[in-house]
């Protein structure tokens, strides 16, 4: 029998919509968290009516897209789910298929047929329609239909294994975690968690029906609030084969599979209400509970159905790591002449605060990162083990320091120090709750979104700024529509290929652009956007 691992090889990764532009819309820049603070007087104001004027001919032209039923959703609040969705406009006509986006607060709900679609977008332009208590705005999506990942023929089929994209993962996703967000709906017969193109799982249902109430009620949650967010699909594997029973698959139906070490008196809860009481100490602060469900509980199962769940228990500190819990990182394969303490720091504070970066004297091209905690070390290894930065393949893993200490300090080949203490800077991304729940933890990929960039700065200088620095250019540039008081800008640049836009993230990440007359500069932002391509 083919495994779940083989299964998951032959389907498709993301779920695809054919030529939607709207799939890139709206992605914020985040610069007001990360940019530096500007004379107003630098700025010019934009005339009251021409603003005016340009809304109306943006939304003229928005308007002249041909009818479709496929609708596009705009302005959801940011714990609407599936099923909000399904309830409000189910009014319209029969909805085939709905596809979430979570951190842009759009979707797009697919009819049965275009009056259907129409009945949607004429009653949104005359009247409020509101869902889960926002009101939301609607057109017409450039897409005739929302492809699915299975059964493309039967738009209205299901399938009892869900796949599921954690979005955003800034804590560890375990089959405990899933098992109790996902059970409380239906009976869950296994799950399989991969991490090779950021954090998926599949989870096999007793029946089509409880994977289809899960879809409904989780599509588009947060798991713990502002991160972890869920993107459900059907899967094209109808049965799960698990080989063992860990953090990674588990086969509920089979608890003779247990190949880890039971935890001690630690019972698992029904519902995550707090993240793991480890987390207490990592500078967060305190954390917000776990949002599941809607509000009204309406998918949710009845006490007497659900089955006993304390049998399988949390992972206890950091055993789903499989190794001894360090926040501390070991870094191997660095290029020798290319990479500093600056360009790891560039590379690594995506995926976590970074304290101390120590280059080893007795260990050419090795260094050790102190980060802010020991899930920042998992995130970084999940994420960057085994990419390639300047034709060398970095290997991470979890040091056996717990602390990086500054001796034997000495000069690397670029002349710059091989130590450097991070622990006060700016350009940290997770110095506070607010903070951290803004970034979209993402694996690495072809395209790099940028933002806090000076309005003044054009396509050709940033093409410029790649060539003074000896990294590739980009292939293509999008800007996004900034509002017209906005100081920056922000937008996406593709390239060739995925290691290209690593090695344009590690030097010019957090680079300082200077403009004339200009009392301070901007900080150039980057980060590995949600998007493919453009």
């Amino acid at each position: 029998m083919m495994s779940a691992l083989e299964e998951y090889e032959r389907a498709p990764k993301r779920l695809k919509v054919a030529t939607e532009d709207e799939l890139e819309e709206g992605e914020e820049s985040d610069s007001a968290s990360a940019g530096l603070v500007h004379d107003e007087d630098d700025e010019e104001e934009e005339d009251e009516g021409q603003s005016r004027a340009r809304r109306k001919d943006k939304s003229s032209e928005t308007h002249r897209i041909a009818p479709s039923p496929v609708v596009h959703v705009r302005g959801l609040c940011e714990s609407v789910v599936e099923a909000d969705l399904v309830e409000a406009l189910d009014k319209f006509g029969n909805i085939c298929y709905v596809m979430m986006m979570p951190f842009k607060r759009q979707a797009l709900v697919e009819f049965e047929d275009i009056q259907s679609a129409d009945r949607c977008v004429s009653c949104g332009s005359q009247e409020a329609v509101y869902i889960a208590g926002q009101q939301a705005y609607f057109n017409y999506s450039t897409s005739k239909r929302i492809t699915r990942p299975t059964n493309a023929d039967d738009p209205n089929s299901g399938n009892k294994v869900l796949l599921l994209s954690i979005q955003n993962p800034l804590y560890p996703i375990t089959t405990d975690v899933l098992y109790t967000v996902c059970n409380p709906i239906g009976n869950v017969q296994r799950i399989v968690i991969f991490k090779r193109n950021g954090i998926q799982a599949m989870v096999e249902f007793e029946s089509i029906q409880n994977a289809q109430k899960a879809k409904a009620a989780l599509n588009g949650a947060d798991i713990y609030a502002g991160c972890c967010t869920l993107k459900i699909e059907y899967a094209r594997p109808s049965r799960l084969n698990v080989m063992r029973n860990d953090n990674d698959s588990w086969d509920y139906t089979k608890p003779f599979l247990l190949r880890r070490e039971r935890g001690k008196g630690r019972q698992r809860q029904a519902i995550l209400g707090e993240h793991p009481s480890s987390y207490s100490d990592n500078g967060y602060g305190s954390h917000c509970p776990l949002l599941p469900l809607p509000s009204n509980n309406r998918f949710k199962r009845s006490s007497h159905d659900v089955s006993e769940v304390v049998s399988y228990p949390l992972p206890q500190s950091s055993s789903y790591m499989g190794h001894t819990s360090s926040s501390v990182a070991m870094v191997s394969g660095l290029h020798p002449s290319k990479m500093n303490c600056s360009r790891i720091f560039n590379l690594f504070c995506l995926y976590g605060n970074i304290e101390k970066v120590k280059f080893m004297k007795s260990v050419p091209g090795t260094a050790l990162v102190e980060m802010g905690d020991e899930y920042a070390v998992d995130r970084a290894i999940t994420h960057l083990n085994s990419i390639k930065v300047f034709s060398k393949r970095l290997n991470v893993c979890v040091s056996k320091q717990h602390a990086v200490i500054p001796s034997q300090v000495f000069e690397l080949e670029d002349g710059t120090s091989s130590y450097k203490d991070f622990a006060m800077t700016r350009n940290n991304r997770f110095t506070s709750a607010g903070q951290a729940s803004k970034n979209i933890i993402q694996p690495p990929s072809c395209v790099l979104h940028f933002y806090n960039v000076p309005p003044c700065v054009s396509e050709d200088d940033l093409q410029q700024l790649c060539t003074e620095h000896d990294v590739p250019g980009f292939i293509k540039y999008k800007v996004f529509d900034a509002k017209p008081s906005s100081k920056t800008i922000s937008g996406l640049l593709e390239f060739d290929s995925k290691t290209h836009a690593v090695e344009v993230l590690t030097v010019l990440n957090h680079y300082q652009i200077r403009i004339p007359n200009g009392s301070n500069p901007y900080t150039l932002k980057l980060c590995f956007s949600t998007s493919s391509h453009l």
